[in-house]
């Protein structure tokens, strides 16, 4: 194990890690950082379970190299909240939605979903179940998946943009 002093720019904040840089960025964010919301799932970037924004973009990160992530923007679902702590209009919808059941998939479905409203903001049916057709969710809880982002889409088109790397940028509680 070749251990270096890695540079991340987690959720808006500067971190040093020590670790091997080979290191997956899964396991650096879980258990150096704390961060609960990316979770293993399969362990080779094909369930969607660990996703996280790499500057905007989705990416899973239990086949990312935290050295890799250097000089990069990561955020994880932890860090879309506004300022004031109140929910990313498309956590808002999650749960006005109850698009999660067992809540496995959720954060990495909602980094899709956060991705995928970046680039367009208002995709139709199909559009978001081609972005999240790399999450897995084995609840059956797709419809309701669906519907929250499309609900999101619309909030956000009225008056709630996203910031940058798709994070909300809200003063106010988010509508219901």
């Amino acid at each position: 194990m070749d251990e270096q002093d890695l540079r991340l720019t987690v959720n808006g904040a500067g971190y040093a890690v020590r670790c091997d840089p080979a290191t997956p960025l899964l396991d650096v964010l879980r258990h150096d950082l704390g961060l609960a919301g990316p979770r293993f799932g399969c362990g080779q970037g094909l369930c969607g379970a660990c996703f996280v924004l790499i500057d905007g973009r989705a990416r899973s990160s239990c086949d990312l190299p935290a050295g890799a992530a250097q000089g990069h923007a990561v955020t994880t679902v932890e860090g879309l909240a506004g300022r004031d702590g109140a929910p990313h209009p498309v956590q808002r919808a999650f749960l006005d939605e109850q698009a999660a059941q067992c809540g496995y998939c959720t954060s990495g479905m909602i980094i899709s979903a956060v991705a995928l409203l970046a680039a367009d903001p208002s995709p139709g049916e199909e559009q978001v179940r081609a972005a999240l057709e790399q999450n897995l969710c084995r609840c059956g809880a797709h419809q309701r998946i669906i519907a929250a982002v499309l609900a999101a889409a619309r909030r956000m088109a009225c008056g709630d943009p996203p910031g940058r790397d798709g994070r909300a940028r809200q003063d106010r509680q988010a509508a219901p």
